[in-house]
């Protein structure tokens, strides 16, 4: 840190959890300063965020947008650049914490870059622990770096093992909104639209996060996240559905206590949580008031109407190349889903079809001992291979 002020990078600054990000920044201006901001492909948004922040670099992932961007920073002192080695090579660049944030696979070799620095890593793409979790945490202990979770089921498992005895943990339960789709049943659901599945009830997000929501599988996902983060065997991992979206996960131990995190449904509050931890950082979020809400509910998960999170939860169980595949291919139904090829039924079924064929890549590779593929040659070999199959699924099915 320099004169006590942290140094942020943020990978993914124009989506969903940049602007949360940058709405903490902007509250606690005399406590942060910006070394990178890397986006996509939104230019505009990325120069106006450049110059407001006074950051040392903005990068672009689209090549094209390379000319455009710079015009938009001309006579700023910004530093441009743009292309997939420049948002490596941002990622890389030193900084006291890297909020990574680009969402899906695409955010894997930018987050295993930032892993590798030394800095902390506030970790908002769960695709890349699921993908290559062994590998981040490998960076990481190498580095020493801290893995600091920004998803707020994550985030609030965190919080609650944080100083407590490891040992002593028998279960982590992350909860679930439940989604828009949760009291509709499973032919509705089945025959839901995008712009149905797109209207979350509690959370703001990018569509490709929503989706998952809807469809169970972001929950999924995070079990194998909290498996990886947390180094717990499925066993000790549960989901309960939470509409109310305050209790953001609890952590169970041996004495049969429960410790919880509690908190208004906003990502303003664990991203300000990971950027100076231990540390507490400001928010303008307002203060949980529980009697405003007058009760909170629960309820188990009904998988039988959300096939995606049994799926997910096969997954981590068989481990190896599995959770590599089952994230390929969702990946390439969410985004079929969203283009109009078929209704939201579709996005397990093309799931499931991948991972019913098995990895004919992850066939004879070498693991580590949680039978995970050990480079990120492998992965990338399972994850090319995985969606492949799934675009042919999504052509037969279209």
């Amino acid at each position: 840190m320099t004169e006590d002020r942290t140094r942020v990078s943020i990978l993914g600054a124009t989506g969903s959890i940049g602007a949360s990000t940058l709405s903490v920044l902007a509250y606690n201006p005399e406590d942060f300063e910006v070394v990178s901001l890397i986006a996509q492909r939104n230019v505009e948004r990325l120069a106006q965020i450049a110059r407001q922040t006074h950051a040392a670099l903005a990068v672009v992932a689209d090549e094209r947008q390379f000319a455009d961007l710079k015009d938009r920073l001309w006579g700023s002192g910004v530093e441009v650049a743009a292309g997939r080695d420049a948002v490596t090579e941002a990622a890389a660049r030193e900084a006291d914490v890297v909020v990574s944030a680009i969402t899906g696979y695409a955010g894997l070799r930018p987050t295993l870059a930032a892993a590798g620095t030394g800095a902390n890593l506030a970790l908002a793409n769960k695709e890349a622990m699921v993908a290559a979790g062994g590998l981040v945490r490998q960076a990481l202990d190498q580095s020493g770096g801290q893995l600091i979770p920004v998803d707020s089921e994550h985030a609030a498992l965190f919080q609650a093992v944080w100083g407590q005895e490891r040992s002593a943990i028998t279960q982590l339960i992350l909860t679930a909104s439940g989604g828009p789709f949760r009291s509709w049943s499973k032919a509705k659901i089945e025959a839901a639209t995008a712009a149905q599945a797109l209207k979350h009830p509690n959370w703001d997000m990018g569509a490709k996060v929503t989706i998952d929501s809807a469809s169970m599988m972001n929950k999924g996902l995070e079990l194998i996240e909290a498996q990886q983060i947390f180094d717990v065997d499925h066993e000790r991992l549960d989901v309960i559905v939470h509409p109310q979206s305050v209790v953001h996960s609890l952590v169970a131990y041996n004495d049969g206590g429960q410790i919880a995190q509690l908190g208004v449904p906003d990502m303003q509050t664990p991203i300000a949580a990971a950027l100076r931890w231990p540390r507490r950082t400001r928010t303008p979020v307002p203060p949980l008031d529980l009697a405003q809400y007058g009760s909170l509910t629960f309820e188990p998960p009904d998988r039988e109407r959300f096939p995606c999170l049994p799926l997910a939860e096969a997954a981590m169980r068989e481990g190896g190349a599995a959770p590599i595949m089952l994230n390929a291919a969702n990946e390439v139904a969410v985004g079929a889903f969203l283009d109009g090829a078929f209704t939201f039924g579709g996005i397990p079924r093309v799931v499931e079809a991948v991972l019913s064929q098995g990895s004919g890549a992850g066939q004879g590779l070498a693991t580590s001992g949680k039978g995970a593929p050990l480079s990120l040659e492998e992965i990338t070999a399972i994850d090319a291979e995985s969606r492949a199959r799934a675009q042919a699924i999504v052509a037969a099915m279209s």
